[in-house]
């Protein structure tokens, strides 16, 4: 019987191969091992003009939906890749050819067990817009409701499965071949775009993420954010309210000069996204200007949210304390904020690292806050973190760039956007926010439940170690250190306990006997008395020097 994904696979092996082999990307493929997949063997004559970026985006751009994907992500990642491959692959968009209309309404259909027009008043056969992965779709509901209907492409869940299984077999080959002990396994990579882009697929994550963005913006009304209407949404169908805005990188033409507050859109858009990493640690982890959107005059709708970070609470708390000691110059408590961040897994160099640290702050050193670029101080960071070969958590670094890129459509809206103030601005409302009474009312009272539960949690606890003790499981190992010497020492506390309740007796007896005159006496007091006063001085004196003697 023919094993048919086998043949698709080394039929796709071979397009892959051929392509990346094409752009001169040999490093990824062992020719001699795959050889005979090529099918092209000569490069454009224009290959040795084209630099090495360019053929990195020219050949995921070739290679389609799944690497177009890959490299969308990668180009959120500076911590794995140069600055000018960031910057090119940043170049990569959705430009695909849209899918059969039937097929979408035929998908629309199977989704939701009902016919189209059960669904829609009306639905557009031509799509408003095409990704690779999706298209969009413009519908009327029959309650006379617009909505956007976002659809998967046939079969793409498919042709991503055998994609991903190829890279990484390729990322073993490449990994076999790097013998550096880079911090990043190219296998480990593509793991970590693989459950990314799995993530994304399911449209249904997308529809739960929409939600809790409306949640966390529900007080805030310059920031809109599409209602999902649950009942006609699947893992491959996703109907979302409509909204006719204007793409943010184009509220500056000429037609809309006088339509837009451009400089309110750009501090709203930064207070927007320092709300999402600061105070709720749940954001949009790719706010570039495809996916944000300006209703007249400034306010800013969130679309496409399939790629989220997250953040906890201890992360945030850090990242304030981070910020502070940068601030201050302070490389010894940057150091131990980064250690608490968990970018330390390894064996480093600290001398040259806090040397490193000190030499990139000194570069900010009275600089005005408004000439400061997060741009720019990220990469700084990101370099030295690379020469030292550390790696940044994945959530931080897109953090980092979601910031980054906030801040360079902020100054193309506006030539003295300034995001540095306006982060300060909102960390010390923040702060203001977090230390108000209610807010350490509302900590103390969850403080207080947590420790409820745990005395209400204590008790099975209890019975259940008492449990395993009756039936002979529980096992307990101890091991000593340096019990000989506390051994010694709780010896030689109790021969001096010992010796000092002797004395005590000892005065104590002597005073009974000279207040009850018992005789026989010397020098008109009783000799029973005058002995035991001196053999008490005496044990006295001697439990003394050996006290003195311990301290030394």
């Amino acid at each position: 019987m023919v094993n048919f994904r086998s043949l698709s696979k080394l039929k796709r092996s071979r397009q892959i191969a051929t392509i990346l082999v094409k752009y001169g990307l040999d490093c990824f493929i062992d020719r001699s091992k795959m050889g005979f997949l090529i099918k092209i063997r000569k490069r454009p004559k224009d290959y040795q003009t084209i630099t090495v970026p360019e053929r990195l985006r020219l050949a995921l751009d070739e290679l389609g939906p799944t690497f177009v994907k890959f490299g969308q992500i990668l180009s959120t990642r500076p911590d794995l890749l140069p600055p000018v491959f960031i910057e090119e692959l940043e170049k990569l968009q959705d430009r695909v050819a849209p899918f059969d209309s039937i097929q979408a309404k035929k998908i629309v259909e199977q989704e939701l067990g009902k016919p189209l027009d059960q669904l829609f008043k009306q639905f557009e056969s031509k799509p408003i817009a095409a990704a690779s992965l999706s298209q969009v779709h413009k519908a009327t509901l029959l309650n006379g409701k617009t909505v956007a209907v976002k659809i998967q492409r046939p079969k793409i869940k498919e042709i991503i499965e055998l994609d991903l299984d190829i890279s990484i077999d390729l990322a073993g080959l490449l990994e076999h071949r790097l013998h550096n002990g880079w911090v990043y396994h190219p296998k480990l990579i593509v793991k970590e775009f693989k459950r990314a882009i799995e993530k994304e697929i399911n449209f249904k994550n997308e529809a739960h993420n929409y939600e809790k963005f409306r949640i966390n913006f529900k007080d805030i009304d310059y920031i809109k954010v599409p209602k999902v209407y649950w009942e006609m949404t699947t893992s491959k169908v996703l109907v979302m309210e409509f909204i006719d805005g204007v793409k943010i990188n184009e509220i500056t033409h000429k037609k809309h000069k006088d339509i837009f507050e451009l400089e309110k859109v750009a501090k709203h858009g930064a207070e927007s996204v320092l709300k999402q990493i600061l105070e709720d640690g749940f954001f949009h982890a790719d706010p570039h200007p495809a996916n944000l959107l300006v209703l007249a005059p400034s306010t800013i709708v969130m679309l496409d949210v399939g790629m989220i970070g997250y953040l906890d609470d201890k992360t945030i708390t850090c990242l304030l304390k981070l910020l502070k000691a940068t601030i201050d110059k302070n490389v010894e408590q940057v150091l131990l904020n980064l250690e608490s961040l968990g970018i330390f897994v390894k064996e480093f160099d600290r001398s040259l690292l806090c040397q490193d640290l000190e030499e990139m702050l000194d570069r900010y050193l009275g600089v005005p806050l408004k000439n400061l670029e997060v741009k720019e101080i990220s990469q700084n960071i990101l370099e030295v973190m690379m020469q030292h070969n550390l790696a940044l958590p994945a959530n931080l670094v897109l953090m980092i760039k979601a910031i980054s890129t906030v801040e360079v459509t902020g100054r193309r809206l506006h030539p003295d956007f300034d995001i540095v103030s306006t982060a300060e601005s909102f960390v010390k409302k923040l702060l203001k926010k977090k230390l108000s009474s209610r807010e350490l009312l509302k900590r103390s009272v969850m403080t207080l439940q947590e420790g409820i539960e745990l005395v209400e949690q204590l008790p099975k606890d209890l019975i259940g170690i008492l449990r395993k003790f009756q039936e002979g499981k529980l096992k307990l190992n101890f091991e000593h250190r340096g019990l000989e010497t506390l051994a010694r020492e709780i010896d030689r506390a109790s021969s001096r306990t010992s010796f000092s309740l002797v004395i005590a007796a000892l005065i104590i007896g002597s005073s009974l006997v000279l207040q009850q005159q018992i005789g026989p006496f010397i020098f008109g007091y009783p000799i029973l008395g005058i002995i035991g006063y001196l053999l008490a001085s005496f044990i006295g004196f001697v439990l003394l020097i050996s006290i003195l003697r311990s301290w030394k």
